[in-house]
């Protein structure tokens, strides 16, 4: 009973609705706490991550065991973060009894979709013909093996364009995620392709085969075998029986295949519980499907309870009445109006510019201008469509020496010393595996991609056992090195039965590599410092095909990730696409371009679903302001066009979005030159200045 009173007072911090959410749900008899199926839409900066974690802490404190709580996530930071919130509620709420429901290893089953997948799919290999051993491929490895195939086939030399590996894995991807045949992923997203779509459909089925071949599984197949798995009666029992609850973060993010499996762990929706915002619903690129979280309710009957979260504790009422009155022009949603406590602030900005360059300039000087008020470079946010919208900013911050981080740039596991040092314990965990095989091989001198074939095929030959290397005749100048290296892979097969101390194989590949690293790359301070952090993750996972797996399924940012070299600064601004700033926030955002043909895209028009998603994307945007926010609208474009007579510049389009009733709630202003100038400058442009006469004259 003491322990219960002290929950409930510690209940007593959230608000109302955040209060129903976390503890729906009772203890019947003696049975364990139960509820029906729940959806919680959390409104932008509404608290969500609270209310979930909340909501799992009460689950553990009325008696749920954590080994029998699921609770998946889109990142491993959200799961990380998650479990250490439920641990820290649950040490407050039962302080002073004699045990803790959580154990030291806090939530056993607290994971992302994919590595969840990864484990269950180890655990029933055999139930699904895989070797529990198998190797989880990258984007990198995977493309490179549709290449391999692409070529194996001679799609390569086809009188017409045939799509390059990337985009073939692209459409396999999307048919694997959205449920939908080839023909129709093709005439919807990839029209040019139409016309291949029996031999894609060849390659894919190769494809398929060689990863089978190789016991190697790709992000889809991780989803993908899962939903097979569990589409046997029998095993979505066993494994959904395993659960009293399971919970998911993000639902809006989620695609059919992810809900399907959702679906068949919990047919009936007893102890389910999603939580997401159909209004931030903006993956629809990866396949997400908004209608899982607007279709949640009536998948059962009775239907879920739908509990809303609206206080906001993260903007101010100007920012939030902007961007209720953006998302409530909206068709189909679940209606919610945002508001918060503070009431105070200036309203958001509508600001319209020259051009790309006058953007530039006033985003520059409105960033250094808060910066004389005490407001922090990384305490402000500059977002963008496109990558590429912020070239011309860029250019302008490293003119003004003023440094930044760029979101959405090169991946750890993308850069080349990274994989060439993780490929080496791959192949080693798993002998088939030919990508990571040949990269290594082609890391020694005069191995190319014949020799390394060859070496592969007498891997093979020998069974896979990596002894059978040292009866290779390794090309000239790799040979004096050859029986080293043999010695490297036959003592990194050599592992314990449990799987453990496994990083000192990483140290002796490290040191084995070193050679091949200042032989092959420059730049060495920072790579070998990727190399460090390498090894000083390692020691957070127990095992090797641990550590092999989730870095692989989400890895950290590489140190290419940040321009302007901002470590040697105190200091820095951050500029971030949307999509990549989803779930942050800053005190003061400013958004480029937010015109037709970028807020919406141009790509977006003349698809209703599109366009929707594209509103829904600038809602997301406006939402990361916590007291200042701008809109800014160039009035001309420059375009760089191979023209007999140069570049252009071309007129944007105030974007649809920006209805009379929203711009009533900004406050609006032209930067620049007064636009009656702007106009005569473009009345007058065609007058010409005889400036060749006059260098002439000069001398």
């Amino acid at each position: 009973m003491q322990a219960a009173a002290q929950v409930v007072d510690h209940l007593d911090t959230l608000n109302r609705a955040q209060r129903l959410a976390a503890e729906y749900g009772e203890v019947r008899g003696n049975a364990a706490f139960e509820s029906g199926p729940l959806l919680v839409i959390a409104g932008a900066g509404t608290g969500k991550t609270m209310t979930l974690a909340h909501r799992v802490a009460h689950l553990l404190i009325n008696g749920i065991s954590p080994e029998r709580v699921l609770l998946l996530t889109f990142t491993r930071r959200a799961s990380q973060e998650m479990t250490r919130r439920v641990e820290s509620i649950v040490r407050s709420a039962v302080k002073g009894t004699s045990s803790s429901p959580v154990p030291a290893g806090g939530l056993p089953w607290a994971g992302t979709f994919h590595s969840i997948a990864n484990r269950l799919l180890r655990r029933f290999a055999h139930n699904l013909g895989l070797d529990p051993g198998f190797s989880v491929l990258d984007r990198g490895d995977a493309a490179d093996i549709m290449d391999v195939v692409r070529h194996e086939l001679k799609l390569t030399r086809t009188a017409r364009r045939f799509p390059k590996k990337d985009t073939c894995l692209t459409i396999y991807s999307r048919c694997v995620n959205t449920q939908q045949s080839l023909p129709d992923v093709l005439t919807a997203t990839f029209p040019w392709c139409v016309d291949w779509s029996d031999e894609l459909s060849e390659l894919f089925r190769h494809y398929v085969l060689r990863k089978q071949q190789s016991q190697s599984l790709d992000y889809d197949d991780l989803l993908l075998y899962w939903s097979h798995l569990v589409a046997e009666a029998e095993f979505a029992d066993r494994i959904g029986s395993s659960f009293d609850h399971i919970l998911v973060d993000e639902y809006q993010d989620t695609n059919l295949v992810q809900a399907e499996i959702l679906n068949a762990l919990k047919p009936d929706g007893k102890g389910v519980t999603v939580v997401g915002d159909d209004a931030q619903s903006i993956y629809s690129f990866r396949a997400a499907e908004v209608e899982n979280i607007l279709g949640f309710p009536d998948q059962y009957m009775p239907s879920a309870q739908v509990i809303t979260l609206e206080q906001n504790y993260r903007s101010t009422q100007p920012i939030l009445d902007c961007a209720n009155c953006l998302i409530a022009e909206s068709e189909r949603q679940y209606r919610k109006n945002l508001f918060t406590d503070q009431q105070s602030g200036d309203k958001p900005q509508y600001v319209t510019v020259e051009d790309g360059n006058a953007e530039a300039e006033f985003v520059v000087e409105s960033i250094l201008q808060n910066r004389e008020l005490g407001l922090q470079l990384k305490d402000q946010a500059v977002l963008f469509r496109g990558s590429h919208h912020s070239d011309r900013l860029e250019l302008e911050l490293v003119r003004r020496n003023i440094p930044y981080v760029k979101y959405g740039g090169l991946k750890f596991l993308e850069a080349a010393h990274v994989k060439d040092l993780l490929s080496v314990l791959k192949w080693a965990e798993n002998p088939k595996n030919e990508v990571a095989a040949v990269r290594v091989l082609k890391l020694l001198p005069g191995m190319g991609p014949s020799n390394a074939a060859r070496c592969f095929e007498q891997l093979a030959a020998g069974d896979f056992l990596f002894s059978a290397l040292r009866n290779f005749r390794a090309p000239g100048a790799s040979s004096k090195d050859w029986p080293t290296f043999c010695d490297l892979l036959v003592s990194l097969s050599d592992v314990d039965a449990d799987g453990s101390g496994w990083q000192s194989q990483l140290t002796a590949t490290r040191r084995w590599y070193q050679p091949h690293l200042e032989r092959l790359y420059d730049g060495l301070d920072t790579r070998e410092a990727d190399l460090e952090q390498l090894e000083q993750i390692s020691g957070r996972y127990p095992t090797r095909e641990r550590f092999l797996t989730e870095l692989t399924l989400d890895p950290p940012s590489a140190a290419g990730d940040l321009a302007g070299d901002p470590l040697l600064d105190e200091d820095y601004l951050i500029l971030s696409t949307v999509h990549s700033a989803k779930g942050q926030e800053w005190e003061s955002v400013f958004i480029l371009n937010v015109s037709d043909g970028s807020f919406p895209s141009e790509f977006a028009t003349g698809k209703p679903e599109m366009i929707e998603e594209e509103r829904r994307l600038l809602y997301v945007a406006m939402t990361r302001a916590k007291q200042s926010l701008s809109l800014i609208a160039p009035l001309r474009y420059h375009v760089t066009q191979q023209r007999r007579d140069g570049d252009k510049h071309v007129y944007g389009a105030r974007s649809r979005f920006m209805t009379e009733t929203l711009m009533a709630t900004m406050a609006k202003r032209f930067a620049g030159r007064p636009e009656s100038s702007a106009g005569q400058l473009r009345a007058s442009s065609d007058r010409q200045i005889d400036v060749a006469s006059r260098m002439r004259e000069m001398w």
